[in-house]
């Protein structure tokens, strides 16, 4: 699976000219290869019909996934942003659920998995600002886990801004976007982020 920006036309274009560099072998480029098949992502306009590409090195295949969504999951990333802000703030999953009209069972597994993995996560977006930014300024700890994996998450969104401009290849970096780029769409997989891995 690769984090693809939202416009479609861009990516048939960049897969077309041999832009888009093959995520499984060093020297592979993406080629168009069908589509996956057709869903319904709850806060994105219409349907979402992932493309999908074959390298042209070691022909393995990829699902191109928009940035507005996570894998595995339907609802779009400002949902789960939202979500992850409410939470910042003091709010139970409850309550999270009917202010933005999602099932409780769903906010309380999406908070569940990032429970375990609060601090791990705002220092992997501390690095990626970081390691992007200019003179990034460090958010103070609040205290509490969920704000500062919130603070992390926008200060990553506003080192990125900063330094490529405000919009980049994958559109307007607001932080539910880059929570998405930054995790590769795995914000919410079991295995995310890597423990012993350098960005």
């Amino acid at each position: 699976m690769v984090t693809v920006e939202a416009d479609l036309v861009h990516v048939e274009s960049r897969l077309a000219s041999g832009q888009m560099d093959c995520p499984s072998c060093p020297d592979g480029v993406l080629a168009c290869w069908g589509f996956a098949r057709v869903r319904r992502v709850h806060g994105v306009t219409g349907p979402v019909r992932p493309r999908r590409a074959r390298c042209r090195s070691c022909r393995v295949t990829h699902v191109l996934l928009p940035v507005m969504a996570l894998l595995r999951r339907g609802y779009g990333a400002q949902t789960i942003w939202n979500a992850l802000v409410l939470r910042s703030r003091g709010w139970g999953h409850r309550r999270i659920a009917e202010n933005l009209g999602v099932p409780a069972s769903t906010v309380r597994g999406w908070l569940r998995r990032v429970t375990g993995r609060v601090e791990s996560m705002r220092a992997w977006f501390l690095q990626v600002a970081v390691g992007t930014g200019i003179d990034v300024a460090i958010p103070d700890g609040s205290g509490c886990g969920w704000s500062d994996l919130v603070a992390a998450i926008a200060t990553a969104a506003a080192a990125i801004g900063a330094r490529f401009g405000p919009a980049v290849v994958l559109g307007v970096m607001t932080p539910p976007l880059v929570m998405v780029a930054v995790s590769g769409g795995r914000l919410l997989a079991p295995c995310w982020p890597p423990a012993a891995r350098r960005i």
